[in-house]
């Protein structure tokens, strides 16, 4: 990679860090996304999802929502993805040294909502029973330009999730990528009242540097199908046919490889902080 390149690469890993996050509804600075993907132990025999969910919620009321180094915690299930086992798991933090604060931090609430030791690890016990032992990790920055829920949801909503990989374009500029990026969250992604919330993320730690990760709540399977379609009116009302415009999202295009990934989850409305 020339050095251009590798110039690019890290201005796009230091994007300038959104004062936001998505699910807490309060502006408050989000340096980090960690996300934890793990897997439903498909051998567990008495499994219910009913007593999995009082489990967790159990242990969000406990613990999560007590832990102040923990901004905010989403969970997502598996809806439109290769794999029916997944369980996606979100947190948010304020710093780097928040993501280690909060594992003592939880240990420490752990033993406060169950002093009996015996108790308190068989209560452990019987909620990692539902999950397998393999689980990935990923830690990402939240960019700007963040599309706030109008209220904390009382119900489950479709979440879909798209990544895009960084193309390094030699020429390549923060200034030019992010001029871009905004003007079209500007004049697309904000005007389309199918999109109930977005927020967008570029790679900090994990397996690949050149993922770029967007993140869209929805009401409904429907509205995804509309989101699209909503989509293309806005973008042709925004960036009219003309040589300028073409530039543009040439210009735009460049940035990426052009491959991408689609996932639909359920976000899980009350095992959220």
């Amino acid at each position: 990679m020339k050095k251009t390149n590798q110039l690019f690469a890290t201005i796009v890993v230091l994007l300038l860090f959104c004062a936001t996050t998505l699910q807490a509804q309060e502006k408050k600075e989000v340096k980090y996304i960690t996300v934890t993907e793990s897997h439903w132990d498909m051998d567990k025999e008495d499994f219910k999802m009913s007593e999995w969910k009082v489990a967790e919620k159990e242990y969000l009321e406990k613990v999560t929502m007590k832990n102040e180094y923990i901004m905010s915690a989403s969970t997502y299930l598996h809806n439109l993805t290769p794999d029916n086992t997944e369980i996606v798991s979100s947190f948010s933090y304020a710093s780097w040294e928040d993501i280690e604060k909060q594992a003592e931090r939880s240990i420490e609430l752990e033993k406060e909502a169950w002093p009996d030791e015996d108790e308190r690890k068989a209560f452990l016990k019987n909620l990692n029973s539902y999950y397998s032992n393999e689980h990935s990790d990923e830690i990402y920055m939240p960019l700007s330009g963040v599309k706030f829920l109008a209220e904390k949801p009382t119900k489950d909503m479709v979440v879909y999730a798209r990544k895009s990989h960084f193309a390094f374009p030699e020429n390549g500029t923060m200034e030019e990528f992010q001029s871009l990026r905004l003007e079209g969250n500007k004049g697309i992604t904000q005007k389309n009242d199918y999109i109930k919330g977005y927020s967008a993320y570029v790679h900090a730690w994990g397996a690949d540097k050149t993922e770029y990760l967007e993140v869209y709540f929805l009401d409904s399977l429907s509205d995804l199908e509309n989101m699209f379609d909503r989509d293309d009116e806005l973008f042709t009302e925004a960036f009219p046919e003309n040589d300028e415009n073409k530039a543009k999202v040439k210009t735009w295009s460049s940035y990426f490889t052009g491959v991408h990934g689609d996932y639909v989850y359920t976000f899980i409305h009350d095992l959220a902080k």
